[in-house]
């Protein structure tokens, strides 16, 4: 009996936890919103928006200021909206950006090759497809459209991998790389041999490494800065895509990066 009452207590606990979490996340973008309408503004009055006590407030724009994410005004001790909005603003802008200029290159990409086009971004430790268009020669009605990949085993993957910081993209590289099938690199050495092979031919390539039967080839889009911000490409049977069309293929996905990129604003 006393071990049941124990168990209730710790479920009762862990919700109180768990609505008490949820709970103060709303508050922190309630607190946002509040900075975002007013433009700038003192714990008193957020306070009172939120309708906690002050020492709430407080604490809550305390987390929020060490991510950055408000800043204050020391000699008038008001609260607004920090350059971390910003980083985060511009990140969902580019992905906007890119999914609204991508629309017709990818379009064009996929009536030109006949085969499948896509257009992949990074997010967190993988590629994820954002747009896709199928050319006439296509094979697959397979929907690729939100499905995140693996950097090591995709063109896509690669080519975004390729571009990482040196540091960020060597803390990927020593994590155990999966296999999916026989032909998957899973030796860093030979990754990096072939991330810097992409990075110097402006294009990166699998060949059945995420599934059998399936190639792919892939290019950098930059944006106005010259960052690589997402990647573009074909994917198509492998008895089709074989060299030397996958050479070829591959020119044509850089002239569509190419004018992606021109489009993100980048004049190089």
């Amino acid at each position: 009996m006393a071990k049941t009452t124990e168990a209730a207590d710790d479920r009762s606990e862990e919700k109180r936890g768990t609505a008490g979490s949820v709970q103060s996340v709303d508050r922190a973008v309630s607190v946002l919103e509040i900075l975002a309408r007013l433009g700038e503004a003192g714990v008193t009055e957020i306070a009172e928006e939120l309708g906690v006590h002050k020492s709430t407030a407080f604490r809550i724009l305390g987390v929020l200021e060490h991510r950055g994410l408000v800043e204050q005004e020391r000699e008038r001790g008001k609260y607004y909206l920090g350059a971390g909005v910003l980083r985060l603003a511009g990140a969902a802008a580019i992905r906007l950006d890119i999914s609204q200029e991508g629309q017709p290159v990818c379009r064009a990409l996929a009536d030109e090759t006949g085969e499948t086009a896509n257009i992949a971004v990074l997010d967190g430790d993988a590629a994820v497809n954002i747009m896709q268009a199928r050319g006439a020669a296509a094979v697959t009605a397979y929907n690729w459209l939100g499905r995140r990949t693996p950097l090591h085993a995709t063109a896509s993957g690669k080519v975004l991998l390729a571009h990482l910081p040196r540091e960020r993209r060597e803390r990927l590289l020593e994590r155990q790389l999966a296999r999916f099938t026989a032909t998957t690199l899973t030796t860093p050495g030979e990754l990096r041999r072939q991330l810097t092979a992409a990075a110097d031919e402006g294009y990166a390539c699998s060949c059945e490494e995420l599934e059998l039967g399936l190639n792919a080839v892939a290019a950098p889009v930059r944006a106005h800065d010259g960052a690589v911000i997402g990647a573009i490409g074909v994917s198509g049977p492998a008895y089709r895509m074989a060299e030397p069309l996958l050479v070829e293929l591959a020119g044509q996905a850089v002239k569509a990066a190419a004018d992606l990129s021109r489009r993100m604003g980048f004049a190089g």
